[in-house]
């Protein structure tokens, strides 16, 4: 798990880092995060591409961001993530620092010290500040948790061999396995 600094900061602490240190803030307490792994880049690149092909396809008007990318949650300065995916369909939450709000659905890939903040901080943050979904890659499991929050929620847990249905979108299906061989 990433190592939890003392509480109260703000985002003007997270912009304040040294060059190249990078950390999330969540409720004013600001978590270190580890460099990725390959599997854990590999999998962000083959996600974050075939979802912004599904988008251009369909000429959606969601937009898909990789990590890092700020997400300010709330509309305190007391919280910013960087989710490995994050689809906004509201244009409206983008700017130049970021989305300012809940990104449409987010896809965190679990690393071995992330686990208890994809698990279980970024679950409840997510859900309360308004995500449509959630997913949760694990790769040394490979197994996949999605979250459908709003007025109708599901949990579903998939492996990388199935086929994954998108909630945001009705007709795109994902599979990890097939994803990964291209």
């Amino acid at each position: 798990m990433p190592l939890p600094k003392e509480s109260n900061y703000t985002i003007k602490d997270i912009y304040d880092l040294p060059e190249g240190e990078r950390a999330e803030l969540i409720d004013g307490t600001i978590y270190d995060m580890a460099p990725p792994s390959r599997m854990h880049q590999k999998l962000v690149t083959k996600l974050t591409s075939i979802i912004d092909r599904y988008i251009s396809e369909n000429h959606g008007a969601c937009e898909v961001y990789p990590a890092p990318f700020a997400v300010f949650l709330n509309k305190d300065d007391k919280t910013y993530v960087e989710p490995d995916i994050s689809v906004i369909c509201d244009q409206n939450k983008l700017d130049d620092r970021g989305c300012s709000g809940a990104p449409d659905w987010i896809i965190e890939i679990v690393s071995p010290g992330s686990q208890r903040m994809d698990y279980m901080t970024k679950l409840f943050k997510y859900r309360t500040a308004g995500v449509r979904e959630y997913w949760i890659v694990d790769p040394a499991q490979e197994k996949i948790l999605v979250y459908i929050f709003g007025k109708q929620e599901d949990f579903m847990q998939y492996s990388f061999e199935e086929e994954i249905p998108v909630g945001i979108y009705s007709e795109f299906k994902i599979n990890i396995s097939e994803l990964l061989k291209q």
